[in-house]
């Protein structure tokens, strides 16, 4: 094995996640047995507070299981990868920005939520609000297992703060989730099907990033895939990064063709009969996923980040789905 580097540090990476798969359950195992005899000498005892701690204890070791039992089916070539996550504001001007740039809030509560790291790569701020479009990174396992199924367009109804006359907007964003590519994935790229685009850095950043053309736009003629990013000084940082986000785009294509599921969204769609989930503020609080029938009343907790139900009731569903 170790005559071809490339095959030793695949070996190597499913080894280490291996291992780590079953530390995991090894620990659960003997906390749960380890919690077993507990019980057995509260009872013994009719230690009515120790039986208390040992019930909180077995849910939340519960808890934990039902996220293990979750996380076994991830079995992509990529779910145990980081993700980089994009949204764009579709039609509407102010209204649909504000909500593109409450979504990134919400994504990246959610990740801090989880201890996942986050890098902002490209970022094109509204007129007057909110944002146009937004690629983050998203940086830690199993990132994208969990959030591929966010893929899709988000609706917003509310009373729209920007509207004098206070009346109900309908706003709609769409997010695509692709995988960060390691080395170990193979994505061809031919340089001649590339058009490499620079161009000056807009937003925060100082003198130095809005005076030189440090951002890149990379796109990729024959499938029209066009990736962009503005978030280092150096425009080499920013082609290494592009490039690299170019692989995770093409792989995310190639992924969704094996699956026939090639529902990809062009900005001109981001409207009615797409959207995957509803957000309603008015007239009266609910968020449904519409794929799944999954629902929740607390929509502000749910844009603060609370969006773990709706992930696990998605991947259910997918699983579900595969098994009839």
């Amino acid at each position: 094995m170790w005559l071809d580097q490339q095959k030793a540090k695949e070996v190597m990476q499913k080894k280490s996640q291996l291992e780590y798969e079953i530390e995991r359950f090894s620990k659960a195992e003997l906390e749960f047995s380890d919690l077993k005899l507990m019980l057995e000498l509260a009872e013994e005892e009719n230690d009515e507070n120790l039986i208390a701690e040992i019930e909180n204890s077995v849910e939340k070791l519960s808890d934990y299981m039902e996220i293990y039992q979750l996380e076994s089916f991830f079995s992509g070539e990529a779910d145990q990868n980081s993700c980089y996550l994009e949204i764009n504001a579709g039609a509407g001007g102010t209204e649909a920005q504000d909500w593109a740039q409450m979504l990134l809030r919400m994504y990246a509560r959610w990740s801090e939520n989880h201890k996942y790291s986050i890098e902002l790569i490209d970022e094109s701020i509204g007129e007057k609000a909110g944002i146009k479009s937004a690629t983050i990174k998203i940086n830690g396992t199993k990132a994208y297992g969990w959030l591929k199924g966010e893929s899709g367009v988000h609706r917003l109804v509310r009373i729209s703060p920007f509207d004098s006359n206070a009346r109900r907007h309908t706003s709609f964003a769409s997010v695509g989730v692709y995988p960060v590519i390691d080395d170990c994935i193979k994505i061809e790229i031919n340089d001649n099907d590339l058009r490499i685009d620079t161009y000056r850095a807009s937003g925060a950043g100082g003198q130095h990033v809005n005076k030189t053309e440090s951002a890149i736009r990379i796109t990729h003629i024959p499938t029209g895939v066009v990736v962009q990013c503005q978030t280092d000084r150096s425009q080499h940082r920013n082609k290494a990064i592009a490039f690299e986000m170019l692989r995770s785009r093409l792989y995310e294509l190639e992924l969704r063709k094996k699956e026939e599921q090639t529902n990809s969204i062009s900005k001109d769609e981001i409207g009615w009969g797409h959207q995957i989930r509803s957000y309603v503020m008015q007239p009266y609080q609910m968020v449904k996923d519409l794929r799944t029938g999954f629902e929740k009343g607390n929509v502000s907790a749910v844009l603060d980040g609370d969006i773990d139900e709706f992930l696990k009731s998605s991947i259910s569903f997918n699983v579900d789905a595969k098994k009839s």
